[in-house]
């Protein structure tokens, strides 16, 4: 099992789970971030750090979700790699919880 970035990540992405991941499994796009699946190795700590609560355990994702663990795991292969915490979007705050944000993430 794997933890899995989810839409409401996008436009926000914050990086506080960056932070406390020891394999450094996690990668940055223009406004969102994905756990590389191959990496993950389910140690939990980044899920309670993320301020959009967008991280969740692969068999826990919310109903709509699904899709986000084929497209984490193929944006993983491209993006690169990010270890350290970064500022967050400008706008993050706004786009916190605003749903049906999918079609806006830039690739």
């Amino acid at each position: 099992m794997t933890f899995v970035v989810t839409e409401n990540c996008i436009k926000c992405k914050f990086t506080d789970c960056v932070d406390v991941c020891p394999v450094d499994c996690f990668h940055e796009g223009p406004n969102f971030l994905v756990i590389d699946p191959d990496e993950c190795i389910d140690c939990t700590l980044c899920e309670p750090e993320c301020p959009a609560n967008a991280i969740f355990a692969e068999d826990e994702l919310p109903e709509g979700q699904e899709m986000f663990i084929e497209l984490n795991a193929e944006l993983a292969k491209t993006w690169p790699s990010i270890t350290e915490v970064k500022d967050a979007l400008p706008d993050a705050d706004e786009w916190n919880g605003k749903p049906d944000k999918a079609e806006l993430l830039e690739r």
